[in-house]
């Protein structure tokens, strides 16, 4: 008996039960939702089981469903892998590094000379993105996002921690002292829609939760709040350490020791197939030196 299913029967559920669609899977696969229902059924009677529930016109995996698309994943990840790895033997190894947009600019770039000059055949390929990895358009080596999360048919780990204190820039803080936390009534807070609940968490657990700003802007990206306060125009509830490399350079400060509110730390997130991986596994290890050393 063959124990290999149909190959592009595999191909065409791995996308839409990524995509939770068969539409969306179709347009993805430049192919027909009937050519895409087809394949997922005859997919289904070859193993015997169904892997998607289908009702009202919507589809959901089944339990099997599931299970099935992890080891499919990640069976479709190594054989990606070897590809690459055999069709690009005598080139540099392209390194895809998925980032989120924050942590790529404080944190990683000031970072990276030092994984460049230790592990120069690697050639680094760096995109930013808040997305879920599920919903990345392009492939990727390296995930970075806070966590932990669910990410099946991926290895993660936490490598840094992180938490978060009122920063604000020192001529802001000379004019108007913040010694307490009820003194930030005198400022402007910046809020970014990406953080929306930062400020109250951080004011409730300083003992003023009903603390009313001076004034308040609002951004789309957390980065531009940040920057925002680089630039004088109020304080940010800021990471920490992410955000050590503008106190050091005093572009901001934290004038108050006080209270460190911890939130969700980083993890670098893998398809399984990169275990096998000589370079993915070195900018791991790489990232949580780094971590580590502070």
């Amino acid at each position: 008996m063959n124990t290999y299913p149909p190959l592009n029967a595999l191909r065409v559920f791995e996308a839409a039960a990524r995509l939770e669609s068969f539409s969306a899977a179709a347009e993805e696969l430049f192919v027909t939702h009937g050519a895409v229902s087809k394949q997922i059924r005859q997919l289904e009677e070859w193993l015997g089981t169904a892997l998607f529930a289908r009702s009202g016109g919507r589809v959901r995996l089944t339990d099997a469903g599931w299970r099935y698309l992890v080891q499919v994943q990640d069976g479709l990840d190594l054989i990606a892998n070897a590809t690459s790895q055999l069709r690009n033997a005598d080139r540099p190894r392209r390194l895809t590094v998925n980032s989120t947009p924050t942590f790529a600019m404080f944190w990683l770039l000031p970072r990276l000379h030092r994984f460049r000059a230790r592990h120069p055949e690697v050639e680094l390929h760096l995109m930013s993105s808040d997305r879920d990895i599920s919903r990345l358009d392009t492939p990727f080596d390296i995930a970075i996002r806070r966590g932990p999360g669910d990410w099946p048919g991926h290895i993660a780990k936490p490598f840094l921690a992180e938490h978060e204190l009122p920063l604000v820039h020192p001529r802001l803080a000379a004019g108007q002292p913040i010694r307490h936390a009820a003194d930030l009534a005198r400022h402007t807070l910046l809020y970014a829609d990406t953080r929306p609940t930062a400020w109250q968490r951080w004011l409730t657990l300083a003992g003023v939760p009903e603390l009313k700003p001076q004034n308040t802007l609002h951004f789309d990206r957390f980065s531009f709040a940040l920057q925002a306060a680089v630039e004088g125009l109020g304080v940010v509830l800021g990471p920490l350490p992410l955000a050590r490399r503008l106190i050091d350079a005093d572009m901001l400060i934290a004038p108050l020791a006080g209270p460190e509110m911890p939130v969700r730390g980083y993890c670098w997130v893998a398809p399984r197939a990169a275990s096998h991986d000589a370079a993915a596994g070195a900018f791991c290890h790489w990232l949580e030196e780094e971590a580590a050393a502070g």
